[in-house]
């Protein structure tokens, strides 16, 4: 048997690759993040299969539940919210389960910065304005940041942030980042992405938290924060020297 973690993509079924598609419909037991994950995924899953809701569960129980598929000889399908490569507690978990002589395999998933960035319709990397991606969380009571890490670090690269796990603290985060990115910067949140209630909101520095605190959102959402998401509406962006049509380039001559 193996222990197959999938990512399970933003949420909307059709968003899973069909690698994922054939693991979760070949696994015996299916273990999942009811808080994230629904019906509409869930329906891949082989009639008959063991549907475990990991939600409220620690790190030893959902091993528990692996390790009793393994000594039943049943695959397991453990679904990974957006991309197991982010927050998805992999390493904890295939550390015990290598310690119990478990096989384990990885399948990526659509994270959910991608998923949000597809429903702004914006690029997060536009020439001359952002080349780079910050994908990173907040802390409070959570496990603690390392020292070199902190959002006023970031800040000071002005490179596009994906900030994950931050939606309750959403005005204080957005005070940290006015100095280095001015506040008309813009923001945006994306919700649920790519399910029913799926919520996008715009704004800037100075006002995205007025709208966060009065849709009530809690869980569940993205915060994009950088000059490249404004950058198509301005179009003063310099064309990419791989594919600009006005950039001179030397070609040979005969």
């Amino acid at each position: 048997m193996t222990v197959h973690f999938i990512g399970a993509g933003p949420g909307a079924a059709d968003l899973l690759t069909l690698r994922a598609v054939r693991l979760i419909g070949e696994a015996q037991v299916c273990l999942y993040a009811g808080t994230y994950i629904g019906p509409e995924v869930l329906a891949h899953c082989a009639d008959g299969a063991i549907l475990v809701d990991t939600q409220h569960l620690d790190l030893d129980a959902i091993t528990e539940h692996c390790l009793l598929a393994h000594v039943a000889g049943q695959d397991v399908a453990r679904l990974c919210s957006g991309d197991p490569s982010m927050y998805s507690a992999i390493a904890e978990q295939t550390r015990r389960l290598d310690r119990a002589g478990v096989p384990w395999d990885v399948t990526p998933g659509v994270p959910a910065y991608a998923a949000a960035a597809a429903l702004l319709g914006r690029e997060l990397t536009v020439p001359e304005v952002a080349q780079s991606v910050v994908l990173t969380r907040a802390q409070r009571d959570s496990t603690q940041m390392p020292e070199t890490e902190s959002l006023a670090h970031f800040a000071r690269s002005r490179a596009t942030l994906v900030l994950h796990l931050a939606i309750r603290r959403t005005r204080e985060l957005m005070a940290t980042l006015v100095e280095d990115y001015g506040a008309d910067c813009p923001v945006a949140v994306v919700a649920n992405a790519e399910q029913p209630d799926q919520l996008v909101l715009r704004g800037t520095l100075t006002d995205i938290a007025d709208q966060v605190e009065a849709a009530g959102l809690r869980q569940a959402a993205v915060i994009l924060v950088g000059h490249a998401l404004a950058a198509r509406d301005t179009d003063d962006f310099v064309e990419s020297h791989l594919y600009g049509t006005r950039i001179a380039r030397n070609r040979p001559r005969d």
